[in-house]
């Protein structure tokens, strides 16, 4: 099977010649760009700047020599811009970025990011290797008939205006990208609902007003939802033919539990979700859903909106274990992640403790998952190359002997 029938069979559940291999298909499963510049040196590849794909997360975009490198069976259609520009960081990487993406370096080692009205809207604390969103523009929000005012906010919310890529030219680019590989390939759409309100009102707040105030939560999500569907009406028309896979987001989970109940969810948010994914699906494409943390309580509800795999499986988080899911759900949905746990071994000191991982994730996995191998979360910036290495080859060694 060619690396795209691969992917797209398990996301049927459907028997492959083997379990598809993915590091950098999307921005979840990616590389920081840290790791990423000492990857490349480790495989004795050219250095030198480094696209950067997600501008928080501050991970790269993988390269050609990368991909062929590792031997994956995914790749990534970020969004683009018209300029880029090098970024030279305090922490020692030079990173290739929008032209627009206005960041600058302050004299204690942080950084701040700055929209086009010059207020701050990220931060990189000094010691850190992310940058943060701050503010909450609609903190001061009292009513639904407040919400026009910020129109222009929500007509751009998860397309930053950075990527000012005209979309013609994007959907030229994703034509030459698609007909140049063999690769499932990703558009990564994030279409965020419920962290989105929580961005917009704070983490705290929106979480009181899907209990107490249901109809500005809702007003916020109907604005949302609006734009969510003439975008991927738009995407679909423009570059639909030219990618396999749409990848959504939005987390729901923390480490032990949800975040919200079930009932919230499917009162306040499946509606949204839903006819977002149904919108998707009837033009053919799969969709992955990713949502971190304790998540098995909403796999059914992904299912019945038709979504084709969970990523990532938490497999650090309450009620996430593999065979659980598998046993559970598995004749209804594919997983996507979940090969070896990024909180407490991916890091580890010695490869050793990578590879038992790989077996052990696999073993829980068992043979009959429809499962698409990679990390649980991005590859984080204190992950020695070697790992990434060890990750790759233990699980070579278990799946394709």
């Amino acid at each position: 099977m060619t690396p795209r029938q691969r992917v797209l069979a398990t996301l049927d559940r459907q028997t492959t010649d083997c379990v598809p291999f993915e590091i950098g298909g999307t921005d979840c499963s990616s590389i920081h760009v840290i790791t990423y510049k000492r990857l490349r040196t480790l495989l004795g590849l050219p250095d030198g700047p480094i696209r950067c794909g997600c501008l928080g997360q501050l991970v790269a975009k993988m390269d050609d020599d990368v991909m062929d490198t590792l031997g994956v069976d995914v790749e990534a259609l970020w969004f683009g811009s018209q300029e880029t520009k090098t970024w030279k960081t305090s922490f020692g990487v030079e990173l290739i970025v929008p032209e627009l993406f206005d960041v600058e370096d302050l004299p204690d080692g942080s950084s701040v990011v700055h929209g086009p009205d010059g207020v701050v809207y990220a931060k990189r604390a000094a010691d850190s290797y992310y940058c943060d969103p701050v503010g909450v523009p609609l903190a001061g929000i009292t009513s639904a008939d407040e919400l026009d005012q910020f129109d222009e906010m929500f007509d751009r919310w998860d397309y930053s205006y950075v990527f000012d890529e005209p979309i013609d030219t994007l959907a030229e680019r994703a034509r030459m990208q698609y007909r140049s590989t063999d690769r499932a390939v990703v558009t990564l759409w994030r279409l965020h609902y419920l962290q989105s309100g929580m961005l917009m009102r704070g983490y705290e707040q929106f979480l009181v007003d899907l209990m107490i105030d249901k109809d500005l939560a809702h007003a916020i999500f109907g604005k949302l939802h609006q734009v969510y569907l003439k975008r991927v009406d738009t995407f679909l028309r423009a570059f639909g033919d030219y990618c396999d896979i749409v990848f959504l987001t939005d987390d729901l989970g923390t480490q032990q539990t949800s975040m919200i109940s079930p009932a919230v969810y499917e009162e306040m948010l499946f509606p949204y979700i839903s006819e977002v994914v149904g919108r998707i699906k009837s033009a053919g494409k799969k969709v992955v859903m990713h949502s971190c943390g304790a998540v098995s309580a909403f796999v059914p509800y992904m299912i019945k909106m038709g979504v084709d795999a969970l990523n990532p499986v938490q497999v650090s988080a309450e009620g996430m274990n593999p065979a659980d899911l598998v046993r559970e759900y598995g004749q209804d949905i594919a997983f996507w992640g979940g090969g070896c746990d990024t909180q407490h071994a991916l890091n580890a000191s010695d490869p050793e403790v990578v590879r038992a991982d790989v077996r052990k994730r696999l073993e829980e996995f068992g043979p009959d998952a429809a499962l698409v191998f990679t990390q649980v979360h991005n590859i984080q910036y204190d992950v020695p190359p070697e790992n990434v290495l060890a990750m790759r080859d233990e699980f070579w060694k278990q799946t394709r002997a």
